[in-house]
């Protein structure tokens, strides 16, 4: 079974293409949005999604969210005792939805579909692709989310149109430009920033309590940090339908709060919304298109969801974004319709679907003559937001007298300096020796829609040829560290989906009694403690009443500060 999958920042989702449709998958809680946060305790046992939310609450130092931002890079979490990367964590979400799309579907799930920004370069792609395999996937394709929302937005429609998707998730920004001419759907430019999202606009009410209240985040524990931080995202929500918001916390048995309008948190968001400006003029100008130009703006991503944001939107193109489609939804749907294309699923066979390259790919070069002749240049081969698959070709020439070889460096970026770009790969290749300029070789670039990357280097005088295959499913582990990787990982030990429900009622007990004083901690003690001994008999229809009795004792006490 094939499957598609958003790997978001914050949430996660699972779905699948069956009965001619799109499907989503929910999650053991019956939820389709899986938190991608991690905790793992004392004993090796792995807690992911909502119970790894519940949890970090109380065990922060055991626990990890917002990882997604570093996926490629060689940066580790600690997780109590272990330490792990971001691409180790990101499969233990996805070994967490792959139980969960079994469970659901009631059979085996081998292969996937993965959705990345459509900004994530070369090792930020190989990352995602290590992650599917550490969880057990084959990932067969991985697709620009974005474009996937686009595909979400437009099945179903006809005629032409021209779209701008907005995409805002958690942690990540991108925008895409695409155009539907039914059943052909061609992105035309992709642009973003892997390093804004919804959790900076979180930073920025948490900031503007704590300057304030007079507190100083130094000096504030984990736990208590982690409780503001809660406390901002609910604000934020707040701003969705009151135009003011209360923020206050209980800190050191001091209560601290913040009266906010959402004026005054518009205005200090403005650098962030500047940065969100500067990959869609990059886009419109890529596509070679105006403001004006654009048909619909589709919003996607949780982030999407602040009046902030969608107050932007409105000012900036002079109407009201298209909103049918579920910003938390798109992607993962987008997904699963790529996973009938592949199947060649009769309902959706026809469309046509093209999208770009969303970096230059290129090499680096010596500039100029003789004693004006500099090094270092980047000489790109596929420029950015080309229609792939795509193949290339450039002439490069020795630099020197008796030059024996020409060395290819394939690089990734858009700076005018080869050393500013993320090398991929080198290719060497030997040349008679000679005069400088006398022997050339051409360097092709093959790039293809699964991110495989291939270069050819055929010396002109010789035709011996040079080949490098630079494959997406690779990364920056020597094959022996990617099993020592893979065998710790296997150690951990991921619990039964079926248990989901019971280990985040009683990490919720655990919270509220530790915020819990006098007569109220008593109830939650007694009820928390029911439950175990119900856990603990295996009695079902007792675990049932238990469970059912401690939520409601949880919710009332939640609701209702006098009971």
């Amino acid at each position: 079974m094939l499957i598609g999958i958003d790997l978001g920042t914050t949430n996660s989702l699972v779905a699948c293409f069956r009965n001619g449709k799109a499907e989503l998958i929910p999650n053991s809680l019956g939820q389709l949005l899986t938190p991608s946060v991690v905790s793992i305790d004392s004993e090796g046992r792995v807690y992911v999604g909502s119970s790894a939310k519940e949890r970090a609450l109380l065990h922060p130092e055991e626990s990890a969210s917002v990882f997604k931002r570093s996926m490629g890079t060689d940066r580790e979490f600690s997780l109590g005792k272990h330490k792990l990367r971001a691409e180790e964590l990101s499969s233990l979400i996805l070994r967490s939805l792959k139980e969960d799309a079994q469970k659901y579907l009631g059979e085996s799930v081998t292969d996937a579909i993965i959705s990345v920004p459509a900004y994530f370069n070369d090792l930020q792609r190989k990352a995602t692709k290590r992650a599917g395999e550490l969880a057990g996937l084959n990932v067969v394709r991985m697709i620009n989310e974005p474009t996937a929302a686009a595909l979400a937005h437009g099945m179903g429609e006809e005629g032409n149109c021209t779209y701008l998707i907005f995409d805002l998730g958690g942690g990540t920004f991108d925008v895409s430009v695409l155009e539907l001419d039914a059943p052909i759907m061609e992105v035309h430019a992709i642009a973003g920033d892997n390093f804004i999202g919804g959790e900076d606009f979180t930073d920025i009410l948490l900031r503007l309590f704590l300057e304030r209240t007079g507190l100083y985040k130094e000096v504030l524990d984990p736990r208590t940090m982690i409780e503001l931080r809660k406390i901002a995202e609910h604000c934020k929500c707040t701003f969705s339908y009151s135009p003011e918001t209360l923020m206050c916390c209980n800190v050191n048995g001091k209560l601290h709060a913040m009266n906010l309008s959402i004026e005054e948190y518009e205005k200090a968001c403005e650098p962030l919304l500047e940065r969100l400006r500067k990959p869609i003029e990059r886009s419109l100008r890529d596509a070679k298109l105006r403001l004006r130009d654009i048909d619909k703006v589709v919003l996607v991503g949780g982030g999407t969801k602040s009046p902030v944001i969608r107050r932007f939107v409105e000012r900036l193109f002079q109407r009201a974004p298209d909103q049918r489609t579920d910003p938390d939804k798109a992607i993962a749907i987008g997904a699963a319709l790529q996973c009938g294309i592949k199947n060649r699923e009769e309902q959706i066979r026809e469309i046509v679907l093209t999208d770009v390259c969303p970096f230059t790919l290129g090499t680096e070069v010596i500039v100029g003559e003789g004693m004006y002749a500099v090094d270092g240049h980047y000489l790109p081969i596929i420029e950015r937001n080309t229609v792939i698959p795509v193949s290339r070709t450039e002439t490069v020439c020795t630099s020197h007298d008796n030059q024996s070889r020409i060395t290819v460096k394939i690089l990734q970026g858009e700076s005018r300096m080869a050393q500013n770009n993320l090398l991929l790969g080198e290719l060497s290749v030997p040349v008679p020796p000679g005069e400088q300029g006398k022997e050339k070789a051409d360097i092709t670039f093959t790039y293809d829609i699964n991110s495989l990357l291939e270069v050819e280097v055929t010396v002109r005088s010789t035709g011996l040829k040079r080949k490098m295959l630079i494959r997406g499913n690779s990364c920056n582990l020597t094959e022996q560290e990617a099993e020592e990787r893979m065998e710790a990982l296997h150690h951990l030990k991921l619990n039964p989906g079926e248990e989901e429900p019971n280990r985040l009622l009683l990490l919720r007990g655990e919270r509220m009694y530790e915020e819990a004083t006098m007569e109220k901690r008593h109830k939650i003690d007694r009820a928390v403690t029911a439950f175990e001994q119900a856990l603990n008999k295996g009695d079902r229809t007792e675990i049932s009443r238990q469970r059912d009795l401690l939520k409601q004792t949880l919710d009332r006490i939640e609701q209702d500060p006098d009971y």
